[in-house]
């Protein structure tokens, strides 16, 4: 569905833009001197002149402009979706082939809801890893250059690659291997 074209669009749409009250005759006319006036000119002067006709009504005059966009082409269509954004802004965004399209591209984004999540443990675990490794860090960049201060917690960091996963502990290692010396 995410492949749709305007002219698919506009049919779809057709049912709902010419439903009682959707679009005032002032907003149909704003999108058809826009059709007509603004580069590239969609609607020659004589056919703007005939949608905007007032002695038909509003809804006739609206459901020949969409099939005569749609008999002209793609290009014409994706130009009156917008004009109707243009003018018509919250009418476009409740569009049905807009629902639509947001609906398959969440389809598509919705692989399985298990995958989303990190782990099964839950949040709660993931924080307290987040905590472990900013303590660990804040210990590291904390700790005073001299050995006698905490000996302790060189051995503790030391000692801290083997639970942690083997990416990190390369990085943890060479850091340590130049502060340890012989340990």
């Amino acid at each position: 569905m995410t492949d749709q074209t305007y002219c698919d669009r506009l049919v779809q749409d057709t049912p709902f833009l010419t439903g009682q009250g959707r679009l005032s005759e002032q907003q149909v006319d704003r999108i058809i001197l826009q059709l007509n006036r603004y580069y590239p000119q969609i609607l020659t002067n004589k056919e703007a002149e005939k949608f905007r006709n007032p002695k038909a009504s509003l809804r006739v005059r609206l459901c020949d402009l969409l099939s005569h966009l749609q008999q002209r082409g793609e290009r014409h269509c994706q130009e009156f979706y917008r004009a109707l954004y243009i003018h018509a802004q919250p009418l476009h965004n409740h569009l049905p082939s807009r629902h639509a399209l947001q609906n398959s591209a969440f389809r598509e984004l919705d692989w399985d809801s298990e995958s989303r999540e990190l782990s099964d443990r839950g949040p709660m675990s993931f924080l307290a890893g987040l905590g472990l490794a900013a303590g660990l860090a804040l210990l590291l960049y904390c700790c005073p250059p001299d050995p006698k201060v905490l000996p302790g917690t060189r051995r503790i960091l030391a000692f801290s690659p083997v639970i942690i996963d083997s990416h990190v502990s390369r990085y943890l290692l060479a850091f340590l291997a130049d502060d340890l010396g012989g340990f």
